[in-house]
């Protein structure tokens, strides 16, 4: 199965991904309900293979303004099998999350993601990343908007379907040392799940 949102080629042979991303970074349109100055952190080039969707920055990520620079970054390079180096590497890996701002903090975790980043910039830059050949999407936001039926399924439901759609997509929850639980009664993850990624990222770039 894959993404449900595809890229309009006419719009990708039109677009200036560096303007569009300058634009996306200066964006303001959440500014007055974020707990700090917006700063948009994503990560992006029309080379890029790879695109990875989580839901929104955290604190320290909000601080440095390097995408996964944070625990749940080590576990999700882990799971990856990739190092440091190579998944800041934006010819080879897009990280375009549901939000590019800091949400704020909630009663049981960070605020989700404010829906105006979507609506306002990520058709525009889907259309400029071509060469896309598997979306990582993790978490529940990012599953609801790519997924046709995500919204009706847990977490849980739709990542141990990760099979039914590849080869284009693999599902995967938060890697926040937060779900130490939920790793520990799903060991099927990491046993099935994490090597047929990281099978699928060395087919991907074998060579680079």
């Amino acid at each position: 199965m894959s993404v449900e949102k595809v890229p309009d080629r006419s719009a990708v042979r039109q677009c200036k991904l560096d303007k569009l991303l300058a634009e996306v970074r200066a964006c303001r349109a959440c500014e007055a309900v974020l707990p700090f100055e917006p700063r948009p952190v994503l990560r992006a080039s029309s080379s890029a293979r790879l695109l990875i969707v989580g839901q929104a920055p955290g604190t320290r990520v909000h601080e440095t303004g390097i995408p996964w620079n944070d625990p749940s970054g080590d576990r999700l390079r882990h799971w990856l099998g990739v190092e440091r180096e190579f998944f800041y590497d934006e010819r080879h890996i897009a990280i375009v999350p549901m939000g590019f701002c800091y949400p704020g903090r909630g009663k049981s975790g960070d605020l989700p993601p404010r829906p105006e980043c979507a609506a306002l910039w990520r058709e525009q830059l889907l259309a400029c990343l071509p060469d896309i050949e598997l979306t990582l999407l993790i978490g529940h936001y990012a599953q609801q908007y790519h997924l046709p039926d995500a919204g009706r399924s847990t977490v849980t439901e739709t990542v141990q379907r990760w099979r039914e759609f590849l080869p284009d997509v693999i599902p995967t929850p938060h890697p926040s040392p937060r779900n130490q639980l939920w790793l520990r009664r799903n060991p099927w993850f990491e046993a099935d799940l994490v090597p047929a990624l990281q099978r699928r990222i060395r087919e991907m770039f074998a060579g680079n």
